[in-house]
């Protein structure tokens, strides 16, 4: 290494996240667009899950259920639908609630997260979840959707099917949703960054550039000694 050229800092980023949650998909969006912004830093991410819905059957419900159940009816559930999708088209989201008629557990998909995560292309397949969950429809509780969306993203979809069907992992997601109720997250996305600093919700990339900032200052200082 040169000793001319001050190291890189690397920033750990925890991200605590649902599939189920348009507000996730909004912030790990506008969260990847402050990383691009701020190129002169390393990132090491990890993608820690949540279950919104940890009572969810495994096969899920119709979308109809869940939202008498969720916002006791379509009304309000159709207030909070527009005011996402204004917010995500200005992100480049394309929100189509009007094509989910079945909502997922989602379990299995964080479950695959972790699998992707063997081969390096965790947030490849985090962002193909959302896609195929929130702007297509799709049902990600089903394994054979989820096994097709591995295989779109770049893993091996048999593999991946395999390991589906073999229920690996499962409790290590319900661990992590245990360990993030424990650490007080009620509610996602929550981002942590630097191993301290904590900020919950779809927040404007100029928050997390602040954050980044911050959490770089103090990896340099630790990296000189």
């Amino acid at each position: 290494m040169n000793a001319l050229v001050p190291p890189r800092p690397r920033i750990a980023l925890e991200i605590v996240h649902d599939f189920v949650c348009p507000w996730c998909y909004l912030g790990v969006r506008r969260l990847m667009r402050a990383l691009s912004e701020r190129t002169g830093y390393g990132y090491d991410i990890t993608w820690r899950p949540f279950l919104l819905n940890p009572d969810m059957p495994r096969l899920g419900m119709s979308r109809f259920d869940y939202v008498v159940r969720k916002f006791g009816g379509e009304e309000r559930a159709r207030r909070l639908y527009a005011a996402v999708t204004h917010l995500g088209a200005a992100e480049g989201l394309d929100f189509r609630f009007d094509r989910i008629v079945h909502i997922p557990s989602s379990v299995d998909a964080h479950r695959l997260v972790g699998f992707a995560q063997r081969h390096g292309i965790a947030g490849v397949l985090v962002e193909a979840l959302f896609v195929a969950h929130f702007a297509e429809g799709r049902n990600i509780g089903d394994l054979a959707t989820l096994a097709a969306i591995a295989q779109e993203a770049g893993l091996d979809g048999a593999q991946a099917g395999q390991f589906l069907r073999s229920r690996e992992g499962a409790d290590i997601v319900h661990g992590e949703n245990l360990r993030a109720h424990r650490l007080g997250i009620s509610g996602v996305p929550c981002f942590v960054i630097g191993d301290r600093m904590a900020v919950s919700g779809a927040q404007e990339p100029e928050v997390f550039h602040r954050l980044l900032d911050i959490a770089a200052v103090e990896a340099f200082d630790y990296v000189r000694g």
